[in-house]
């Protein structure tokens, strides 16, 4: 396993798609997650540490994990398959280590809340550099929150179901 940290939101200029940028510590390797809207900005959220007045969905997780005594020990990118990657949390319920199967997004999302290590296995690494090509090279970065909020308007009100 490799530990990564989330370096940053990009676009994909191609498929104006947002795009999670992860870093391992040492800064030799980047792994980019395309996600959802919805993904970038509760995202977005949690990396420019907005406060908002209730809860969201990632924040609820936290406070429910916490409230049955449990903490969010890390979480781990553990496999790809076709295209899609498998995330899983990593609780410490009383005694026990826990794993709790995820969208990488969401993990993520809830690992940047718990303040918690983010770590990708060496095999999805090496499936992603192989099959990423110049990738890379289509996605601009782009981290504060006014930017992601305009990227954002963008998407239809049925690209984007809920509204922050």
């Amino acid at each position: 396993m490799v530990k990564m940290t989330v370096y940053g939101l990009a676009l994909d200029e191609t498929a104006q798609v947002p795009v999670l940028i992860l870093k391992d510590v040492e800064e030799d390797t980047t792994l980019p997650i395309w996600v959802g809207a919805t993904e970038a900005m509760a995202i977005s959220l949690a990396l420019n540490k907005v406060a908002l007045p209730r809860p969201m969905t990632h924040d609820l997780m936290l406070n429910l994990v916490h409230q049955l005594g449990a903490e969010v020990l890390r979480v781990e990118l553990v496999r790809e398959e076709r295209g899609t990657y498998f995330a899983e949390i990593v609780l410490q319920v009383a005694e026990e280590e826990i794993r709790v199967d995820s969208r990488p997004s969401d993990a993520i999302s809830l690992s940047l809340r718990a303040k918690c290590d983010l770590w990708v296995s060496k095999q999805v690494l090496e499936t992603a550099l192989e099959q990423l090509g110049d990738a890379e090279s289509r996605l601009t970065p782009n981290t504060d929150r006014e930017s992601w909020e305009a990227i954002l308007q963008q998407y239809s009100g049925d690209d984007n179901k809920y509204k922050m």
